[in-house]
């Protein structure tokens, strides 16, 4: 009888582990359902390390320079200067 016990109590064993594997919290497909998580956070975050990058460059710009302003004023704002004639083409 205790010849029997042991091996199937190991049966028993690998069983519940490979359950684990399988269906449990660190089970396989969870673990590569949260890789492509990750990957989609990552490239989210590239996207927006650009986006930062861009408005980093633009704020330094209206801070150094008055051509970035004016250039602003002018295609946000309609600017324009004293004795300059304004033309808008339409496509």
């Amino acid at each position: 009888m205790g010849r029997r016990l042991i091996p199937a109590a190991l049966l028993v064993l690998l069983l519940v582990l490979q359950g684990q594997l399988w269906f449990g919290r660190g089970s396989v497909p969870n673990v590569a359902r949260l890789n492509e998580e990750l990957a989609a956070q990552k490239r989210s975050n590239a996207h927006a390390e650009q986006v930062n990058g861009r408005m980093e460059a633009e704020i330094r710009d209206l801070k150094e320079g008055l051509e970035m302003v004016e250039e602003k004023a002018r295609s946000e704002l309609g600017m324009v200067k004293p004795n300059e004639i304004f033309v808008q083409v339409s496509k």
